[in-house]
């Protein structure tokens, strides 16, 4: 009996074997490497991650789902965590760890900044997400979609937009387009950022007015002397500038 998709729980499952093999490729595991899926749903990609390698790590919020998983897999092969991936402690897996999942579309943003706390610890991410969202992701400065996630996730990921999904992919189909996105956690020594929680709250307080000026988004933080004074013009408006730029300006505002 087939498992009836829980809309709580933002669940479209992947159904296209020519996806899912064009994932399996781009993930390319290598032996004695650390995997872990969130999502793993029906388990379309986790049986072909598991011939893989010796043990996998699924995470799994629907526990008729994760039951399912541990009657058909050995927990030497198959270790399966029934948790929520938003609550989820990252670090009790295996390091260096290689993320991969079909991201629930409801709560990939706030996931995507728990998953920051835990960067470190990755070689790799390479998630199926919205398609917006991953335009998000990876847009440049000065576009439409240009924005907090833009700046938070590029100061800590080098990212690059693998395939696009369109819903027919899915059972049931998703009213929007998917697309699958690979993050690769930048060396510390690229970082740059004195205080990451002051980057988070300029990012934040910028885009929150990201309609205003610098001037105005950024008041209470910084004035428009001090703006001059690392290069930034106070007349600029939030989503003109780099992630350099906001690095900057947190530095400026860090001891």
């Amino acid at each position: 009996m087939k498992h009836i998709p829980r809309k709580r729980f933002g669940q479209h499952f992947l159904v296209d074997r020519r996806v899912i093999a064009d994932i399996l490729a781009a993930v390319a595991v290598r032996p004695g490497e650390h995997i872990a899926e969130i999502g793993p749903g029906e388990g379309a990609l986790t049986e072909l991650l598991m011939a893989q390698t010796n043990q996998l790590h699924v995470i799994e919020i629907d526990r008729d789902l994760a039951a399912a998983l541990r009657k058909r897999h050995p927990p030497e092969r198959l270790v399966v965590h029934e948790a929520d991936a938003l609550e989820f402690d990252f670090s009790v897996l295996p390091a260096p760890l290689r993320l991969v999942g079909n991201l629930p579309y409801n709560i990939s943003t706030p996931l995507l900044f728990h998953l920051l706390n835990y960067a470190e610890r990755c070689s790799d991410l390479t998630f199926m997400l919205q398609k917006e969202v991953v335009e998000r992701m990876v847009a440049a400065p000065s576009g439409p979609a240009y924005g907090r996630l833009s700046v938070m996730l590029q100061y800590r990921y080098d990212m690059e937009m693998l395939l696009e999904v369109p819903p027919e992919s899915f059972r049931p189909p998703p009213r929007v387009d998917s697309a699958v996105v690979r993050l690769r956690p930048l060396p510390a020594a690229q970082l740059g950022a004195r205080d990451t929680v002051m980057l988070g709250q300029v990012v934040t307080a910028a885009f929150t007015q990201r309609r205003k000026t610098l001037r105005n988004a950024l008041g209470r933080f910084i004035d428009e002397n001090a703006l001059r004074a690392i290069g930034i013009d106070a007349g600029l408006r939030p989503e003109n500038l780099s992630v350099a730029d906001y690095v900057a300006i947190s530095n400026a505002l860090s001891p």
